[in-house]
């Protein structure tokens, strides 16, 4: 992990997570310049490296200031942008009402530095709006969580995704922030950048297993596929929940819902490591596709009480992972199934024996 590689100063983000393997390497590029958002990247060179032109990023003209080297090891690349906080609240009879929207390209963002943990492999990106009016942030703030992982495994805490090694974590968080109305509901739009050859997919998953996300059975992956649909490239995955707790616990879950994934390749505020990474195809052979996740059921009661949402989505190339039933609930569902079913054909032997034994070919004497 390196902050700001090659720029000693702190007054902009930029975060390099890299994973070498065998015969490849991965890069995450996490950045608070402009808009929110992560650059992610992935070679065919163990030894590729991020360059950065400083002097053309920090400049009215970012692009081409973000390459690896060397260029040609390159095998896929995009982006994900976070761009804007929407709020509203169900204004009965005359339906949605929404207030000013919280563009995260005009925050003003802590150093990342202060919470980069190289040991824990976490970072923590924190901010508030450069000019907030109505007070909201006064006692609040927005904040993205990064963890990268070295082996494949599970968090933790809920909703306890699962993960690789080829994952990195991202948990989005609103804590302190003021609602502008009662039962207000909040909107994160997430943008995703495409080259020329992949295309971004929704995808929804359900499983009657909820073993590890309590009452939670609805799995989401945002997708890119190449356009023949013959591999998937990269993913963004995450539960149908968020929390309103530090410590979330299954009465603490919010109600997750995506709306609709549409191309955005209007006036979208795109963040300048995007810029500054595609450069001129941003805007010709480059897909720019919006999604819209909302949190909060219709009375939006649980940020009301706390005060606190959590939402957590992995990133990662590939497949995403899948959740498959563990050793425990196999057991529990063959004792559940496997007892009715031993019982009935003990039942069946007994019976056959009984039938056997009455009808001897011998009669009893009178």
């Amino acid at each position: 992990m390196q902050y700001n590689p090659g720029w000693n100063g702190s007054s902009v983000n930029l975060l390099h997570v890299r994973a070498a393997g065998p015969g490849d390497s991965l890069h995450y590029v996490w950045s608070s310049i402009g808009a929110p958002a992560v650059l992610l990247v992935a070679t065919e060179s163990p030894s590729s490296a991020l360059r950065v032109n400083w002097t053309r990023l920090l400049s009215a003209t970012p692009a081409g200031a973000i390459w690896i080297d060397p260029p040609g090891s390159v095998v896929y690349s995009t982006a994900v942008v976070f761009t804007k906080v929407f709020e509203f609240s169900e204004a009965k009879p005359l339906g949605k009402l929404f207030y000013p929207t919280y563009d995260l390209a005009e925050f003003s963002w802590d150093s990342i530095n202060h919470t980069l943990n190289h040991t824990a492999l976490t970072a923590e990106l924190r901010g508030v709006p450069a000019t907030d009016p109505g007070g909201g942030f006064s006692n609040g703030s927005l904040a993205f969580r990064v963890t990268a992982y070295e082996a494949s495994g599970r968090d933790g805490r809920l909703p306890s995704l699962l993960h690789t090694a080829d994952s990195s974590q991202l948990e989005f968080v609103l804590a302190g922030v003021a609602p502008r109305g009662n039962s207000s509901r909040f909107v994160l739009e997430v943008a995703t950048v495409e080259e020329a050859g992949a295309v971004r997919r929704l995808r929804s998953a359900r499983s009657i297993d909820d073993e590890y996300t309590p009452t939670i059975f609805e799995v989401l992956s945002l997708v890119a596929e190449s356009q023949n649909g013959s591999s998937t490239l990269g993913f963004l995955q995450w539960k149908a929940t968020a929390y309103g707790s530090r410590s979330p616990r299954r009465e603490d879950g919010i109600q997750c819902r995506a709306q609709g994934l549409q191309e955005a390749n209007w006036s979208l505020p795109l963040s300048s490591i995007v810029q500054a990474y595609f450069g001129d195809s941003l805007g010709s052979t480059c897909t720019v596709s919006a999604l819209n996740v909302s949190f909060g059921g219709e009375e939006g009661r649980v940020y009301q009480e706390k005060r606190y949402l959590s939402w957590s989505v992995l990133l990662g190339f590939g497949q995403p992972p899948r959740d498959t039933f563990s050793p425990l609930v196999i057991s529990i569902t063959a004792v559940a199934l496997g007892t009715p079913l031993a019982m009935l054909l003990l039942g069946s032997c007994l019976v056959l024996l009984a039938r056997r034994r009455r009808y001897s070919e011998y009669e009893p004497i009178n």
